[in-house]
Order: structure tokens, then sequence, then C-alpha cells
């Protein structure tokens, strides 16, 4: 599943691209490395128009699961997800790339994009509120958040043989408004492999990190 991800593209292309009425990033630098509990750009769709805001990666999980957040959702049909897949809690997740670990030792890490320049795409994300400590015990992060997950689903020809398991939800841009506001039966048609030929590795390398992300 995917635990490590890259959003480095320039704010304004984001905003130009997901064409945003409300930008409340601040100012967003280049994100090489986004980990569980991290926090990263978001759009959600409000009553006035697409907003772009940051979130923490991670859903809090279930009682007897841990502390881990859980940042990938395999199983929409459980309960625990349904309250979060309605269109207002529907997200779009924006990345450059993401990584999968080789299901071998030593870990190795391999990055996907669309190509080598590395251009914007989406994840199928949920949102919620949540109040409680984030963060580490170095630097907790107490008080409201907001928390993202996104969908996963089987492996593509191109993630399969690093990643047996799982890969995320990938749209197309055209499918963006789909995720965002249909119906949720329809919703969840686009929860199926990104099609095979399209994603590169772009990037390989020793795994270096020693998180690690929850499926539910």
């Amino acid at each position: 599943m995917c635990n490590l991800y890259s959003m480095t593209k320039t704010q304004k292309a984001l905003l130009d691209l997901v064409r945003a009425m409300r930008d409340l990033t601040g100012n967003l630098p280049p994100l090489t490395a986004i980990f569980p509990d991290g926090v990263a750009p978001v759009v959600t769709c409000e009553p006035n128009g697409r907003t772009l805001r940051m979130m923490r990666w991670g859903f809090p999980p279930p009682p007897n699961m841990g502390a881990r957040p859980i940042t990938n959702v395999r199983n929409p049909n459980s309960g625990f997800w349904r309250a979060w897949l309605k269109p207002e809690q529907r997200c779009l997740v924006p990345f450059t790339s993401f990584c999968e670990y080789g299901d071998w030792t030593p870990k190795e890490t391999h990055w996907f994009a669309l190509n080598e320049e590395r251009p914007v795409l989406f994840f199928a994300g949920i949102w919620r509120p949540w109040n409680g400590t984030r963060g580490t015990k170095k630097d907790p992060a107490n008080g409201d958040h907001l928390l993202y997950s996104f969908l996963t689903t089987e492996p593509n020809a191109e993630v399969k043989p690093i990643h047996a398991k799982a890969m995320p939800v990938i749209l197309h841009e055209n499918e963006c408004e789909t995720w965002l506001r249909a119906p949720i039966e329809e919703a969840l048609k686009l929860q199926r492999p990104f099609p095979d030929g399209l994603l590169k590795v772009v990037a390989t390398g020793k795994k270096s990190d020693g998180q690690s992300a929850e499926l539910l």
C-alpha cells in the first residue's frame, strides 16, 4: 500500500489545475516526501466552490487496532468508512509521484509517476474533522484536525511486480468531478486500477524510513 508520496509542482500550477476558488494553504512549498501523519494539500468541494487546504494524512483507527493512522481505504463497504463517503466528505489528494516498497528484503523504494516530468495526478480521497493529539511525542499537535485518507484497489501491471496487494485509486482529470459529487454507487465505480501502460517507475532506491501505514 502507499505510505509515501510527493507533491512537488508549484502552488500556482496546482491551483490552475484544480480551479480552486479558495486557497487556504498559505505559502505551499514543494513536498518531496509526505509520510503518514504529515500535512499536505487536499482539494474539497464546498458550497462556494473548490477549496485547497492543508490536512493531516491518516484517519484515527477503530478501537482495538492500535494507534497508527489509517492512511488507505481498501474496503469502502466497511461501516467504519461509510459515514465519510458522502459527497461532502470526498476530496482529491494531489500528487506528482507515489512510492511502493518491493515485497522482498532488503526493502527498496519504487517511485511511480505518469512520466519523468511528474505531472499532477489525484488520489480519490475522503476527509473528516477530528479532535485529539497527532504528530510525534517530541512534537505533538493537540486540538482540532482535518484528516484525510485515500482509496486503494488491485494493482495494475506496473505496480503488481513491486507490490502485489494494492495500489492507490488514481483519478483521470475528467473523473474528478464524478468522485467529488456523484452518488456513492457511481463514485465507487472509480475504485479500480489505473490503466496498464500509463505509469512509469521514475526512481528507485533503498528504503530509508522506518514508517508504515495501516490498511483496512
